[in-house]
């Protein structure tokens, strides 16, 4: 095999290799994971804020108990020395009185109690309900990288493969023509060298004019060509048409 066939399938080889790393960068794995990494984001900064306005509420929550219970414990005392009839009438009358201030006073109290306690039940809803979505979330995206890991594992495989074969290929190629062809193709987007098929360039698919033809006609066997519009390697085949 010549070296200019040689180059073809070398040629063929780095398209696919090319095209392997393409693919690597474009899984709609990849696309979907950066979408759900933006929605992972907003949910995480929508669970801190509800867990803090939990936690905040919380402290709400605990306040009014003691509040209420501080409450409830000076009216239990009022109420024993009332009953015990300790000290004077005016005294008395002076307890009753308080005895209905701080009733009206726990009346008022509990009724935050329940406001504060009910808003904190509605923030632990809510975050809860974040988090399951979040864990939901984190489950999609779970599998999007097992699948996204698996994907990688075979494009792999097929280019560890592919640069095997290119390296056997590569060293009947030469390293003079290689370093050409790698020269051209990371030029000419990605194809180094070409076939000449039915007069026509198979990099920049121009016909040849009848000058350029009679020089290839005129060319060693081994002589290496050059497409005079494209300046890729051409390689002459049995449809090149001469």
């Amino acid at each position: 095999m010549s070296r200019q066939w040689r180059l073809l399938d070398l040629q063929a080889l780095d398209t696919r290799l090319d095209q392997i790393e393409h693919r690597k960068r474009h899984l709609p794995e990849l696309a979907r994971l950066a979408e759900l990494g933006g929605r992972t984001d907003q949910l995480d900064t929508e669970l801190v804020r509800a867990r803090t306005a939990e936690s905040d509420v919380q402290r709400e929550v605990t306040k009014a108990e003691a509040d209420v219970q501080l409450v409830r414990d000076r009216m239990a005392r009022n109420q024993s020395r009332l009953d015990a009839g300790q000290g004077t009438a005016k005294d008395l009358q002076a307890l009753q009185h308080e005895i209905g201030s701080l009733t009206r006073r726990q009346t008022e109290l509990e009724d935050l109690e329940l406001e504060v306690m009910e808003r904190a039940e509605a923030l632990q809803a809510e975050a809860a309900e974040l988090g399951a979505r979040r864990e939901e979330l984190a489950g999609q995206v779970s599998e999007l990288e097992s699948s996204r890991d698996a994907a990688l594992r075979e494009l792999d495989a097929e280019r560890d493969k592919l640069v095997a074969e290119r390296t056997d290929i590569a060293a009947g190629v030469g390293e003079d023509l290689l370093a050409l062809y790698d020269k051209i193709r990371a030029s000419s987007g990605g194809v180094g060298a070409a076939p000449l098929v039915q007069r026509r360039c198979g990099g920049c698919q121009l016909e040849l004019g009848q000058v350029d033809l009679s020089r290839i006609r005129a060319a060693e066997e081994d002589e290496v060509l050059r497409c005079e519009e494209c300046r890729r390697i051409l390689v002459r085949t049995s449809e090149s048409g001469l």
